[in-house]
């Protein structure tokens, strides 16, 4: 009994699975944190030299950089920031539960 539902649920139920752990949730708040620092940062230098949106990229790489190449603008960053943390989160989760069942 093989259905593409099944499959799609799978993947599904182990994506939950890694983004609840512990780590990965840590990593994910972390991530929030320096995004929405980012923004305060930027929007209260008049300057136009923050590079405070630095920060919040390298530490959802490598992912983020790969989604740089986005049109430009704030959402975009919010979107590549977001996938990275998202693809990190998941990989972060992964090796958390294989480092605990040994």
């Amino acid at each position: 009994m093989t259905g593409t539902g099944t499959g799609r649920s799978g993947l599904a139920r182990r994506l939950r699975h890694y983004l609840t752990d512990v780590v990965a949730l840590g990593y994910l708040v972390v991530c929030a944190g320096l995004l929405v620092w980012a923004f305060v940062v930027s929007v209260n230098d008049s300057s136009d030299e923050s590079m405070a949106g630095v920060i919040p990229l390298l530490a959802t790489a490598p992912v983020s950089f790969v989604l740089l190449v986005l049109p430009d603008g704030a959402a975009m960053i919010v979107v590549a920031v977001a996938l990275g943390a998202l693809v990190n989160a998941v990989i972060i989760g992964w090796c958390s539960r294989a480092l605990r069942r040994g």
